[in-house]
């Protein structure tokens, strides 16, 4: 059996489960489920990767030193940072992983209810919907179906208005990060603002970075829209409570 129906299974299994709970919406709800167990799994990378973003704020007043002492010598600079990197056990890629591993379950979803066909046989998930809203659809089909206050409308906006709470949490969160660290600690020390080209707009646009979901909630189907939206939210929460 090929990944593609042993997941379109295992989604179907799931949504059977749980179905005397959530009734209609039980495939909904196994997708929330679903998103949450591989949270679950990448948790303990995303501990490591809170510990190492700690280790490196922490490394800042000697990445300082080393920026100073090394000033006319950006080589020089790198590599004495690459061993300090390497003396303390810090990565700066640390960071990427837990948004790295999670990418293979997304685009399952999204090519499961993107597909009339799952091995050779009708998709039957793509029947499924969250209240009116089918999870193969997307915004634009709710758009054209009944309008945004239509019955598929509204659960979109639903679904907007927990991403726009998030993404306003996270932008609260980032601006105040940012106000206390040092630009360089942005740009993982690598180089201060005026030696690494573009690192300020960066700066400018980071707290805004997380209203970009909205975007992808929109043109993606529902199923995959959930995930994202889930997931979100628990990197929100998550990063809370490991970072205070």
């Amino acid at each position: 059996m090929s990944v593609f129906p042993a997941f379109a299974h295992l989604v179907e299994q799931l949504a059977d489960l749980i179905q005397p709970l959530f009734g209609a919406t039980a495939a909904a709800a196994a997708i929330v489920l679903f998103t949450a167990l591989v949270r679950l799994l990448v948790h303990p990378l995303s501990r490591a990767a809170a510990r190492g973003q700690k280790a490196r704020t922490a490394l800042q007043p000697r990445i300082t030193e080393l920026r100073a002492r090394h000033k006319d010598d950006p080589q020089k600079f790198q590599q004495a940072l690459l061993a300090l990197h390497a003396e303390e056990k810090v990565s700066p890629l640390s960071g990427c992983l837990p948004g790295l591993l999670q990418l293979p379950a997304f685009f399952l979803l999204y090519h499961l209810f993107s597909s009339a066909t799952v091995g050779g046989e009708r998709n039957g998930l793509l029947a499924h919907q969250l209240f009116a809203a089918p999870l193969g659809g997307r915004w634009a089909d709710a758009l054209a179906g009944g309008g945004a206050f239509g019955a598929a409308g509204l659960v979109y906006l639903g679904l907007f208005a927990v991403v726009a709470a998030v993404a306003a949490f996270n932008f609260l969160r980032v601006r105040r990060t940012m106000g206390a660290t040092p630009a360089t600690a942005i740009v993982e020390g690598v180089a201060a603002p005026e030696q690494l080209p573009g690192a300020a707009a960066i700066g400018k646009i980071a707290p805004y970075l997380s209203f970009f979901t909205l975007v992808t909630v929109a043109v993606i189907p529902l199923a995959a829209a959930l995930y994202v939206v889930t997931s979100t939210t628990w990197s929100a929460v998550e990063r809370a409570v490991l970072h205070g």
